[in-house]
């Protein structure tokens, strides 16, 4: 098992990817905290994979719950050896002029301000221990951007960019700092990215940008994951990692 005996904090691990990252990494041997805002989503999946994890209720955007989350982890578990910022949030695909600041502001603030609360509550602790692995959920939307998501692609610009900057400030800790770069993915956010229907026909449009004829699936992202947080993945860090069959190129 590749994570024996780590903890983990996976936020958005209630569906999609953070749920499947959760299964695999308690497979892998890992106790896992699962924060996601849908509590019972959340409880869903703990309960689904049974003593190695635990649920609890967070709006990342949140400081007061992030530490709550953290709290928990050290509680139930002892420490925190993985964090896996994989909250995410997006306006529906549109022009960018008919975004409101509401939509634009909770973007960023669970894309990119979740990640700036998550640092500041593990990086002490992780700096004590001089070991620790942060993965964050980027986006191919940050490295090739798709029209109608302006803001989104901005925050996940972000997120991509800061992570590179973590890396850097925190190597000399032995705290690994990665970025997973999804391309559109089969989950709930997927009628916003696509602004139309989820039809057959509209999903084809989306498919036929990706060279490899699929959209990625929750199992690209979390196997992307257990690697990144394990020892083979030991001098990687900074990485921006497209899960993307080929969008990027």
């Amino acid at each position: 098992m590749r994570l024996k005996n780590k903890v983990a904090i996976v936020t958005g691990g209630a569906s999609g990817f953070g749920a499947e990252i959760a299964r695999c990494y308690a497979r892998e041997g890992a106790n896992v905290v699962i924060a996601d805002l849908n509590e019972a989503g959340g409880q869903k999946i703990a309960a689904e994979i049974g003593a190695a994890a635990v649920s609890i209720r967070c709006d990342v955007s949140k400081r007061a719950d992030i530490d709550r989350a953290v709290a928990l982890a050290v509680e139930k578990f002892g420490t925190i050896d993985i964090v896996v910022n994989n909250a995410g949030y997006t306006h529906k695909n549109q022009p960018f002029l008919n975004v409101d600041e509401a939509a634009f502001d909770r973007c960023f603030d669970v894309n990119v301000k979740a990640i700036y609360h998550m640092i500041n509550a593990v990086v002490p602790m992780m700096r004590l221990k001089k070991s620790g692995c942060i993965i964050n959920t980027g986006s191919t939307a940050g490295i090739r951007p798709r029209p109608g998501l302006t803001w989104y692609n901005a925050s996940k610009g972000a997120a991509n960019l800061l992570t590179k900057s973590l890396a850097v400030e925190l190597a000399s800790d032995n705290i690994r700092v990665n970025v997973i770069c999804p391309v559109i993915g089969d989950t709930a956010m997927l009628g916003d990215f696509m602004g139309v229907p989820d039809t057959p026909e509209n999903r084809a449009r989306f498919i036929a940008t990706i060279p490899m004829g699929r959209m990625s699936l929750p199992r690209d992202i979390a196997n992307a994951a257990v690697f990144l947080a394990s020892e083979e993945a030991s001098f990687l860090t900074g990485v921006e990692l497209p899960v993307d069959g080929g969008r990027t190129i």
